[in-house]
């Protein structure tokens, strides 16, 4: 297959975060290859510098997303090294099972402040910029298990049902500054996490035998489509829910 290129894409600042590994790091390859100046930021520290180092000019922070002060920093710290962010990339998340009742409002908590609340701080701390140059795009990475309630993740659903609402919200409050905010939802995405813990080869079956589109889903297709919402080609889209799911919902 062949797929698209963004001129537009060329040399604006990328941030996203939880970029080391995963889709995270399937955006940050992405849309470094547009030619965009890519800044990531993750906890884990070993696989962000393996990946600035295979990705010239990529800038990498640790960063613990859970402390807002820290999340603040990075995106200063990475628009003093690679300009103006205009493309924020809100990934991280955590989709740790666990039975509602045995949930503790301390885990609860744990889990909106990964989930949700990096999202919020980091909109805020990369609105300045955007409206300083007259614009930008923001993608906050949803899911379609926000649509789909699956059990024993309650605290990531409402998380990610949250971020669905808060892409609204803000693509309504910021558009004048001609600053788009879109959720991306993608369905089963084949990462080593999910392979390591929960994609066995009866939950693909399952997962096969609901879709429309035959095949795995790749953390390169979510990332492309990314690619697209960060784009002019996008410039009036705004508000919006990307799903790409392979006909799952």
């Amino acid at each position: 297959m062949t797929f698209a290129a963004h001129p537009s894409l060329k040399d604006r600042v990328v941030f996203v975060t939880g970029g080391a590994t995963g889709i995270g790091a399937s955006f940050v390859r992405q849309f470094h290859a547009q030619g965009s100046r890519v800044a990531f930021v993750d906890r884990q520290a070993d696989a962000g510098q393996a990946l600035t180092r295979e990705l010239a000019g990529s800038w990498f922070g640790r960063c613990d997303v859970t402390n807002a002060h820290d999340l603040e920093h990075q995106v200063a710290a990475a628009a003093a090294a690679l300009g103006p962010i205009s493309v924020l990339i809100n990934n991280v998340a955590d989709d740790t099972r666990r039975d509602a009742v045995d949930t503790s409002v301390e885990a609860w908590r744990t889990g909106l402040a990964v989930n949700l609340d990096p999202a919020f701080v980091a909109a805020v701390a990369v609105y300045p910029m955007m409206q300083a140059a007259g614009g930008g795009a923001i993608i906050n990475v949803s899911s379609i298990n926000a649509l789909l309630g699956p059990a024993h993740l309650a605290t990531y659903v409402a998380a990610k049902g949250a971020i669905n609402a808060l892409s609204k919200g803000l693509a309504r409050e910021w558009g004048p500054d001609r600053i788009r905010v879109n959720a991306l939802s993608p369905g089963w995405v084949v990462t080593e996490r999910q392979l390591a813990l929960w994609l066995t080869p009866e939950a693909e079956a399952d997962w096969a035998s609901k879709v429309a589109l035959p095949g795995r889903l790749t953390p390169d297709d979510i990332a492309r489509a990314a690619l697209f919402l960060a784009s002019d080609d996008a410039r009036m889209i705004t508000g919006q829910n990307l799903v790409v799911d392979a006909g799952r919902t």
